[in-house]
């Protein structure tokens, strides 16, 4: 078994591939493909963090993936990153473990912010500014992302945690010297500054009130992963034009959809929208509710592995 340590597996990375392998696997999965029981929470009361495990197998490949992702936010005072995880790698011919990538979460990071930066790009979308809520590694890499999409002249950034957020506010001005990268006070103003927004924070109370969004907004909601995590007012949902879920069985327990769960019908998977893609109404609000498939995890550690080869 080949071990992967994070400097091996961000040396091979390369973003508008992921990205690319990222559509690839949402349509995989859509077009009933793979095999991805739902995912496996735990909470670890005592540290207020959580535990999340994924696995999936694509008929017809030549392996199958066992992921943990774990996010403890007392590490911040310890001085300790707050993700943590790895993932296995195993043949799908004999079940002996090939790889496994001790990514120390990354790459659960990384293709959380690729799928969201390849959904506005099958969007067609052309938008010179990005709004974004939250203020962590995932804020940091959607940004990274989009960049490599959009031709990025604005990002607009909001967080609870003022120092945090100048820090990635500094961060980012660093990654991309050319984007100007603005503080706002609230995420309504994040939403009066962009029409392109990505929410991504723990939130378990709605950060967007549908009041606050623009005609023409596509929100990617990917922070509510679990139950009982929301960053977006129902009505958002409601007033959709377009509702995109990674997965509807997961999206209707874990993500934005559990709060509005009328709207479950009208959902239209990802990797259906890419294979088919719909006409959309310009002056509508288009939504994308990220959950985080396994499948993702399988393709983004065969691309390791394989690279690494």
């Amino acid at each position: 078994m080949r071990i992967l340590e994070l400097p091996d597996i961000q040396r091979v990375l390369v973003y508008p591939q992921i990205i690319a392998r990222m559509r690839d696997a949402v349509t995989a999965y859509s077009r009933g493909e793979c095999d991805m029981p739902m995912p496996m929470h735990l909470a670890i009361a005592p540290e207020h963090a959580e535990v999340h495990i994924k696995s999936s197998y694509r008929r017809g490949g030549k392996y199958f993936a066992l992921k943990i992702a774990a996010t403890f936010p007392g590490n911040l005072a310890r001085g300790l990153p707050v993700g943590n995880g790895m993932i296995l790698l195993s043949c799908a011919e004999t079940g002996e473990p090939v790889a496994f990538l001790a990514d120390a979460g990354h790459l659960t990071d990384v293709r959380t912010a690729a799928v969201s930066a390849m959904v506005a790009h099958e969007l067609g979308r052309r938008d010179r500014a990005l709004g974004i809520l939250g203020t962590g590694i995932q804020a940091r890499l959607q940004a990274r992302m989009h960049a490599e999409i959009l031709d990025l002249q604005h990002i607009c950034l909001w967080g609870r945690n003022l120092q945090l957020a100048e820090e990635c506010r500094a961060d980012l001005q660093a990654a991309l010297p050319q984007t100007e990268i603005a503080l706002a006070r609230s995420p309504a103003d994040v939403a009066r500054a962009a029409r392109l927004v990505v929410t991504a924070t723990a939130s378990r109370l709605p950060l967007l009130r549908a009041a606050d969004v623009q005609p023409g907004t596509h929100i990617s909601a990917v922070g509510a992963d679990s139950p009982g995590k929301q960053e977006l007012d129902p009505d958002i949902l409601r007033r959709a034009s377009l509702l995109l879920v990674d997965s509807r069985r997961q999206c209707e327990k874990l993500g934005e959809l559990q709060h509005a769960p009328c709207q479950a019908g009208r959902a239209v998977e990802i990797g259906e929208y890419c294979a088919t893609p719909v006409a959309i109404d310009p002056a509508g609000i288009t939504v994308a509710d990220f959950t985080g498939l396994g499948v993702e995890d399988l393709y983004i550690a065969e691309y390791c592995y394989l690279g690494a080869l």
